[in-house]
């Protein structure tokens, strides 16, 4: 939750616009300001102070306890110019939370952390644990000295500026090992712990028992991701509670599910108990890994049966591979999702035109593989053995992704051993028909003349079919040098159906500097002046010009009352 707190009109004029924009997720503290702040600290994980900074730094120092509980605090001034994270800025979430604030009321976000400011990824912020030399590897990282990385458990991390060999280290690992004196040791979510027990096996059995599993295989607790059971077990108190003091949730799965899954120590008692062989290891086991603690049961000081067994599995991280589309080329057309991803990922592939619009979003340490013209399918394949490797990628495209670019070869190689995000992108056709007027007003179908990858007799029947059916074109991919009839093809086929004023929307570079825009008709199109960059749109024939502007009407009865003008 975030706490909310003006000590002015202007200042709770803000506050209000941001509580109507988050209001599951704000509570507004009214009051003398002073006992307000003080509540929220207490109260909230984030606040948003409409104040003064100097007055929020008084208010709260008394409430400080550490920089890992302590609330993110966000002032924004009184004209609502400026959003600044004065206190936990990585840990308490307030330099993100500063830029939503800035995206909401227009402020500029004032980020001082060193690492947010260069773009280098915090240490501390990773998702999992950071032990060890944080602040001198860090300082190392924004220093330009070098960090050499070693991940002895394959993980996605984001791009960081490493070295093969270098002074201070970062290590990714699940072992129970201390960090070197200039090293770092991230502990990734790789162990799962998979736990069976009797009704009534007590919290401390059960903990005892994972404590020791992992201390005898060299395993640190740091690593635990999860205790998974069978379903049957998923109220468990000991479980539960177990499960509560390590901080990690409880997963089950059906007696069937764990029933499938070739263990090598099945056993006879918790088949008749609960309908499978194995509820440690199959639990451990139903997703993959690497079983490193084979089915060990408690011991009981008075010697009496166990009531607890355990089993721990390595899951490496999985590979992910996100599918961006960049957009039609402009900045302010490319979605935040889309510059979260690039920032995200540790290894780019695109083509090398694309990688040039958006060189500059990239992280530092981020690893850039680029080609040229007419290697999709090598792209594709690339992006996905990087992510097989374990890799976070990003596959850039132009447009959306999903639209005659990057997805459907990535797609096509990718499996289940990876996991796949796409990221939808603003389209040429889009692009275009917002710059023609509003010529997809009605049912549309986009058309590629490109005969590369689809062989013209079928680019014909569909061209064929969109004519007959009356539908608004839009032909991408129209002429190039080596392509000089298809277009003209194409239109011949349309104005079989249409007549030659329907008007026709040509727009080339579409929302980048050296766009250009025109409105023609069927009859008047030169195919000449037509290249790989322009998109054409050809309307049905409800469509008009109107005002200089191409509109498809979203109804065809639009057409008895439109004004003769309009006609």
């Amino acid at each position: 939750m975030i706490g909310l707190i003006s000590a002015t009109a202007a200042g709770a004029t803000a506050r209000d616009r941001l509580a109507s924009a988050w209001p599951d997720r704000t509570r507004v503290y009214e009051g003398p300001v002073a006992d307000a702040v003080r509540r929220a600290f207490t109260e909230c994980e984030e606040l948003v102070c409409f104040l003064a900074t100097g007055a929020v730094v008084r208010l709260v120092a008394p409430l400080l306890v550490g920089k890992t509980t302590d609330a993110g605090v966000v002032c924004v001034d009184e004209a609502a110019r400026y959003a600044v994270p004065v206190l936990g800025g990585h840990g308490g979430g307030a330099n993100d939370l500063a830029r939503a604030v800035g995206e909401v009321l227009g402020a500029e976000p004032v980020v001082t952390t060193a690492t947010d400011a260069v773009g280098i990824a915090g240490l501390d912020t990773l998702g999992f644990p950071a032990e060890g030399a944080v602040a001198a590897v860090t300082r190392a990282l924004l220093d330009s000295e070098p960090v050499a990385l070693t991940a002895e458990v394959p993980w996605p991390l984001p791009p960081l500026p490493v070295a093969e060999r270098g002074a201070y280290a970062v290590r990714v690992t699940d072992r129970a090992v201390e960090p070197g004196e200039r090293e770092v040791l991230l502990r990734p979510p790789s162990l799962v712990v998979g736990v069976g027990a009797s009704r009534g096996a007590p919290e401390e059995e059960v903990l005892g028992l994972v404590a020791d599993a992992l201390r005898e295989a060299g395993l640190s607790a740091r690593s635990v991701a999860e205790l998974a059971t069978v379903d049957a077990k998923a109220g468990e108190p000991g479980i539960v509670r177990a499960a509560e003091r390590l901080g990690v949730p409880v997963v089950t799965y059906s007696a069937e599910e764990l029933a499938a899954v070739a263990v090598p120590n099945p056993s006879g008692a918790p088949l008749a108990a609960v309908g499978t062989p194995s509820v440690a290891e199959a639990a451990a086991l139903v997703r993959g890994g690497e079983l490193l603690v084979p089915k060990r049961k408690s011991e009981r000081a008075d010697g009496t049966p166990a009531m607890a067994t355990c089993a721990v599995v390595r899951r490496p991280g999985r590979g992910r591979l996100a599918v961006v589309g960049l957009g039609p080329g402009a900045r302010d057309l490319l979605t935040p999702r889309a510059k979260a991803e690039l920032q995200r990922a540790s290894v780019l592939v695109g083509l090398d035109q694309y990688v040039d619009q958006i060189r500059d979003l990239l992280r530092p340490g981020t690893r850039i593989l680029e080609s040229g013209l007419g290697a999709e399918e090598e792209r594709a394949r690339t992006a996905v053995a990087e992510a097989r490797r374990g890799h976070a990628v990003a596959l850039i495209g132009s447009g959306d992704a999903g639209v005659y670019a990057m997805a459907s070869p990535a797609l096509a190689e990718a499996s289940e051993d990876i996991d796949v995000v796409g990221v939808p992108g603003v389209t040429a056709a889009l692009a275009a028909a917002a710059i023609l007027g509003a010529p997809l007003g009605h049912d549309h179908v986009s058309i590629s003349l490109s005969d590369l990858h689809t062989p013209w007799e079928v680019i014909e029947r569909r061209v064929q079919a969109a004519a007959a059916a009356d539908i608004v074109v839009t032909f991408y991919n129209p002429r190039s040098r080596g392509r000089d009839w298809q277009l003209p093809k194409a239109l011949a086929i349309l104005a079989g159906h249409r007549a030659p004023g329907t008007p026709v929307g040509v727009v080339r570079n579409a929302s980048r500097p050296d766009e250009s825009a025109r409105l023609t008709t069927l009859g008047a199109l030169d195919p000449a002046t037509v290249d790989m960059m322009t998109v054409v749109t050809v309307g049905n024939t409800a469509t008009r010009e109107i005002a200089g502007r191409m509109v498809t009407p979203r109804g065809y009865r639009w057409q008895e009352n439109t004004p003769e003008v309009a006609r």
